[in-house]
């Protein structure tokens, strides 16, 4: 009776409740191919191109409410990582705000896709000012609708581009800021002033605006959040509207946030994202050059690991595969 009732009370124990998440290998996508009977990647307006390999994203599954026996079973997993449930879901947050967030980031990803594939076919950012602070320190020297073109001498080729040259100096610094207005282009002198915080401000907003010919490009993907698949959408992308064919035939899978400027990002879940790449039969593995001491760690068999920081090394190491030529290792 006394065995009867220990087991009993380490059953109830084992359903205990615990505030932990599972992580594990999650379903994976080809972003050349099918979701739901449409094209992942959807272009109008261009002609496209059709790929005899695949180039796949690649997700997390997380597991909540899980009880302590589940979680004891996922430690001994090697496919899986038992987290506290804080790092998943802040305590200050809702599940609901936590996976609108990882909405408003994926469609983010989406969105530095396309700049960034649109640039590399030829279509550059054009940083348009939208408004101009009256007492600001461009008042009189920029107007809306103006295209700033260059800091010192420097390219402006995003939003982003354009505040990192701006703080590049302290405040109260004077940039050579080339504008074009009407077709014209001219160099006017501005020197930054503090924000309350001290950052240096030229005082205006800006948008980016990208001309491209009618091109429209839509993506079609569900029930996945945050921002990791952005540098394969950008290599979709680019494949598609490319003639050739970028993948060489082979199963390639990666993953990375991708900004406006075309760096690729660190990402979470590295070890979860290389397992399920392989069962999905990738042979190649693109990897954000900051999380390659964590996938090196975690190696999987048979899963070439291809350090990427930027589009341009994906798109040199994609071409490196193609050509059976040695590719950057982590």
């Amino acid at each position: 009776m006394g065995a009867l009732l220990a087991a009993f009370l380490v059953y109830l124990i084992g359903q205990a409740p615990v505030r932990y998440v599972i992580l594990g290998p999650g379903p994976t996508f080809n972003t050349l191919g099918q979701y739901d009977g449409k094209s992942v990647i959807q272009v109008t307006g261009k002609p496209t191109s059709t790929s005899d390999g695949q180039l796949r994203m690649v997700t997390v599954n997380i597991t909540d409410n899980i009880t302590l026996l589940e979680a004891m079973k996922a430690w001994f997993d090697p496919h899986e990582k038992v987290v506290p449930r804080e790092l998943i879901y802040p305590p200050d947050q809702s599940n609901q705000q936590v996976e609108q967030e990882n909405k408003e980031a994926f469609t983010a990803s989406q969105s530095s896709a396309e700049t960034v594939a649109l640039r590399e076919l030829g279509y550059p950012v054009l940083v348009t000012v939208t408004d101009v602070v009256a007492d600001g320190a461009a008042a009189g020297k920029l107007a809306k609708g103006d295209v700033i073109a260059t800091v010192d001498g420097t390219p402006v080729t995003s939003a982003q581009k354009l505040q990192d040259l701006v703080r590049a100096k302290p405040a109260g610094s004077t940039l050579a800021v080339g504008r074009v207005r009407a077709g014209a282009t001219e160099t006017v002198q501005i020197t930054t002033k503090p924000a309350d915080d001290g950052t240096p401000r030229i005082g205006v907003s800006v948008e980016n605006k990208q001309p491209h010919d009618g091109i429209d490009i839509t993506y079609h993907l569900e029930n996945v959040g945050g921002p990791s698949a952005g540098l394969m959408f950008t290599l979709g992308t680019i494949d598609v509207l490319k003639p050739e064919d970028l993948t060489g035939g082979k199963v390639i899978a990666g993953t990375g946030t991708m900004d406006d400027e075309g760096n690729v990002g660190v990402i979470g879940g590295i070890a979860q994202k290389l397992v399920g790449a392989k069962d999905d039969k990738a042979t190649y593995f693109l990897t954000p050059a900051g999380n390659c001491a964590e996938a090196k760690a975690n190696a999987v068999a048979g899963l070439t690991l291809v350090k990427v920081d930027t589009i341009d090394s994906a798109l040199t190491a994609l071409e490196e595969i193609r050509d059976g030529k040695p590719t950057p290792s982590c």
